[in-house]
């Protein structure tokens, strides 16, 4: 430590009058002591007061300037020097270096600032706002060759596009291309992983998506998958994992998807297509996933339905009634929601099979499998009355509902429970479907959503209870009344802050109940005439209109 001593203090009286090799000599020993002893040799040059001579020591043209940069990597590994690394200054100075042409200051240079912005986003911001993105990505294409900088810009990229703030600067230049070109001259498994590690926050840009499909990055992934699908080494199982999961990724933006999905012609989407039917269950899910985002317009689902793909889907849940892998039965499940969401694919999907096969996972105790059946069943029967009547009087299905409409741990499947309950009598318009929710205990569940802070399934609970009261009020009294109907009909009336179609909604209700004595009494006891009176001055004509109507019915059986 004495000999630090000395040269610290041979430092800063050289630094003054910048003896080139006197400073040569003390850098070396301060790089010495670093490699002995990081953590003493860092607070000793801290203590003496170095730090503010570094950046007077970073200049393009000495030959010191490598070793500085070395020097303030080494420091900046402990977490306690980097603030006094800023506030030294370093920053600046660093940044204007990654224009040297000189390589091993480029390399010193970008260690030194990947150290001192280590774990820190505002700092790597900074960086940002400086502009070091578009020099990092020319550096990458000057010196692919260069192993050494090549990492150093990758592990640069990986903690920079954590950053959403770097997305913008990252799609102005060519990093898409940049990185394909690199990742198609890789071998080794460790290096397409770090290219990998560096793709995937840069492919959770739209931009960049596409730029990466036009840069041939999918042809790359293509390649890797069919070189590690029968793999199994953990590495090859690694990269088929992670080369997949990309592709799915690359789907996701509206242009990439469209671009590879080329009408259904594209060699990607066939590739894709014959993913389903592998006996990998990685590409299994990835391709079902891929189908689920190639099936976000109706154009590209109704291609899909008339070529057959329904089927594949249905081949694929059939392997995993038994086999049960989660991840698979939600993706296929996933995709076939999607694809049932044009009126014209609805019919063909029930001609199919597609309801029998997934009530077959109706006993699934696993919330994103049921989430995602109810979703595919609800999409199905939308305008389909027939299959809305053959589904809303299975009743253990209805039961199954019931059952997931107290799922209060799970949001989401209560959500969509209530709305397919809701949607099967709704579409069906059926006495028998009304009696089979009524049966399986579902009107109270039905009322309840009618409270909902979502308007649509407010409405849609509305018109529900409407059909229910329509169609068998007799049945349905003692659960009106248990339920608190006519109550939460005073609220919904009363709230100025609901809509107008659940203020419509609800007058048609009150009028519908009227038929049974006790619920009759309730609306009386309530005094709901007042409540209706002010809604005939509603700016809605269609609510001011019902609101007459239901006054002079309310009047007329008072």
């Amino acid at each position: 430590m004495d000999n630090l001593s000395d040269a610290l203090q041979k430092l800063k009286l050289a630094s003054t009058d910048s003896a080139t090799d006197s400073v040569e000599s003390c850098l070396d020993c301060l790089l010495k002591a670093l490699s002995n002893n990081n953590t003493e040799a860092s607070v000793k040059i801290q203590e003496m007061g170095v730090l503010p001579l570094l950046p007077t020591l970073l200049s393009p043209q000495s030959s010191c300037t490598p070793k500085v940069a070395n020097i303030i990597a080494e420091m900046a590994k402990n977490e306690f020097m980097r603030s006094p690394c800023v506030e030294a200054g370093l920053i600046p100075p660093l940044t204007q270096l990654l224009n040297s042409p000189n390589q091993e200051v480029l390399l010193q240079t970008g260690r030194a600032l990947g150290n001192i912005c280590y774990d820190s986003h505002s700092l790597q911001a900074q960086l940002i706002n400086m502009g070091v993105i578009p020099t990092l990505v020319q550096l990458l294409g000057i010196h692919s060759h260069n192993t050494a900088l090549t990492e150093m810009c990758l592990i640069a990229f990986g903690n920079l596009a954590e950053l959403e703030s770097s997305k913008e600067q990252f799609a102005s230049t060519n990093i898409a291309e940049e990185l394909v070109r690199l990742f198609q001259k890789q071998a080794e498994h460790e290096k397409k992983e770090m290219i990998f590690e560096v793709l995937a926050p840069l492919a959770e840009n739209d931009v960049i998506k596409l730029q990466l499909v036009e840069a041939g990055l999918v042809e790359c992934l293509l390649e890797v998958v069919a070189q590690t699908v029968d793999g199994e080494r953990e590495e090859d199982i690694a990269q088929l994992k992670t080369a997949s999961d990309l592709m799915v990724l690359l789907l996701l933006g509206d242009e990439s998807m469209q671009k590879l999905f080329e009408g259904g012609k594209g060699s990607v989407f066939q590739r894709v297509l014959s993913w389903i039917p592998s006996h990998n269950h990685q590409l299994q899910l990835a391709g079902a996933l891929a189908i689920a985002n190639f099936a976000r317009n109706d154009g590209n689902c109704i291609h899909m339905v008339d070529t057959g793909i329904v089927q594949k889907l249905l081949e694929l849940l059939d392997r995993h009634v038994e086999e049960g892998n989660v991840t698979v039965q939600h993706a296929a499940l996933s995709a076939l929601r999607n694809l049932a969401i044009p009126v014209v694919n609805k019919s063909k999907m029930l001609s199919a099979g597609v309801a029998d096969v997934v009530l077959r996972f109706l006993q699934s105790e696993m919330p994103p499998v049921q989430f995602k059946l109810l979703g595919t069943l609800r999409m199905l029967i939308d305008t389909q009355a027939e299959a809305a009547d053959q589904l809303g009087t299975n009743g253990k299905l209805v039961e199954r509902l019931v059952e997931w409409c107290e799922a209060k741990d799970h949001a989401g499947v209560m959500g969509e429970s209530n709305r397919l309950l809701s949607a099967l009598i709704r579409h069906s318009k059926s006495k028998e479907v009304v009696r089979t929710v009524i049966q399986g205990g579902g009107v109270k569940h039905l009322v309840t959503m009618a409270t909902s802070e979502h308007m649509i399934m407010q409405n849609e609970a509305l018109v529900a209870l409407g059909l229910i009261a329509a169609l068998d009020l007799v049945a349905a009294e003692k659960d009106f009344v248990g339920a608190n109907l006519v109550s939460v009909l005073h609220k919904l009336l009363s709230d100025e802050r609901s809509a107008p179609e659940i203020k419509y909604n609800s007058m048609i209700l009150i009028c519908a109940v009227m038929g049974s004595e006790p619920l009759h009494k309730e609306v009386q006891s309530l005094a709901f005439i007042d409540v209706v009176s002010k809604l005939r001055a509603h700016e809605n004509k269609t609510v001011s209109h019902q609101a007459s109507l239901t006054e002079q019915r309310l009047t007329a059986q008072s």
